[in-house]
């Protein structure tokens, strides 16, 4: 890509040495700044990765840099099965509570209400 001249708009201006840069390049005092993108991009790309990362000693760091701090357990596998009993009576006491509740079926959860949902599930079992 070509070098870009910048055009200034004092419109735009965002401070007062920015409107006073693009004044004097306005009225020619001072030459427009040019741009080569394709030149800042390259010089970015070294940049943008370490001397370290260029040899060997940087994947070791950048492991060493990214490992856990502390050991987590693994998590158990484990199947729930449920029974489906089919009568939808089961659950009719609930869906009444949550119908005509003021938040309209938001609600918190507690551990009476995660108790209660318990003993229910057990006496129809």
């Amino acid at each position: 890509m070509p070098d870009e001249e910048v055009k200034p708009n004092l419109n735009e201006a965002s401070t007062q040495d920015a409107q006073l840069a693009a004044e004097s390049i306005a009225s020619g005092e001072e030459k427009a700044p040019t741009v080569d993108f394709d030149k800042d991009y390259a010089t970015a790309q070294q940049f943008s990765v370490s001397e370290v990362d260029r040899t060997s000693k940087g994947g070791a760091a950048a492991q060493a840099a990214t490992a856990p701090k502390y050991q987590t357990s693994k998590p158990e596998e484990t199947k729930t099965q449920t029974q489906s009993t089919g009568n939808p009576d089961d659950f009719l006491e609930l869906a009444k509570e949550v119908g005509n509740s003021q938040t309209q079926g938001a609600t918190n959860v507690t551990d009476d209400l995660v108790q209660q949902a318990l003993e229910k599930g057990e006496r129809k079992n």
